[in-house]
């Protein structure tokens, strides 16, 4: 059921607490840990604690939750102080886009400079 614990999901398993993770911040409806594969001097995922497959099914079913991760994004930036210098807040959706945990999340990514378009 959407929103729910699934119990194949790396990121639920974060948010119970069964998987490890270097958690930087928490909220009443977010986590936020550090990527295990950092492309950037700050790579911090937030996500929600409920679940939903990606950013856009997130924001139809629970838009308050989704304004909570962009909330929590800047939080990291401003706490990893590359708030000043600039971040960027990434929501890949689907595997073509890089998306490998279908569970919605946002990377917050700074403290190096960043190319446009992306690769």
């Amino acid at each position: 059921m959407a929103g729910e614990p699934q119990a194949d999901c790396l990121f639920c398993k974060i948010v119970a607490g069964e998987v490890p993770a270097t958690v930087v911040r928490e909220s009443e409806t977010t986590v936020a840990f550090r990527d295990i594969n950092p492309q950037a001097p700050t790579h911090v995922l937030v996500i929600p604690k409920v679940h939903y497959p990606d950013a856009g099914t997130l924001a139809a079913a629970e838009p308050g939750v989704a304004a909570d991760i962009l909330r929590e994004a800047a939080e990291v930036a401003a706490g990893d102080k590359v708030d000043e210098s600039g971040f960027r807040i990434v929501f890949n959706t689907g595997t073509g886009a890089g998306q490998t945990v279908f569970h919605a999340h946002a990377h917050v990514l700074g403290g190096r400079g960043f190319n446009w378009p992306p690769g």
